[in-house]
């Protein structure tokens, strides 16, 4: 049985942009963390929940 050649070198790759990534997903929660917080204080400002402020419901 012969051996299989192992790569001498790691390939050094810049991560993608896009796609399912650590960039994009870490970029994803910051903006859902903002918007939950952004929410909260719409609703302790207004008294009102986010879709009764935007007019969605009544």
């Amino acid at each position: 049985m012969t051996q299989v050649p192992q790569p001498s070198k790691t390939p050094q790759l810049d991560e993608p942009k896009l796609g399912f990534n650590l960039y994009s997903e870490r970029l994803n929660g910051r903006a859902a963390m903002v918007g939950f917080v952004v929410a909260i204080v719409i609703e302790l400002v207004t008294g009102k929940g986010v879709l009764t402020w935007l007019g969605l419901i009544h």
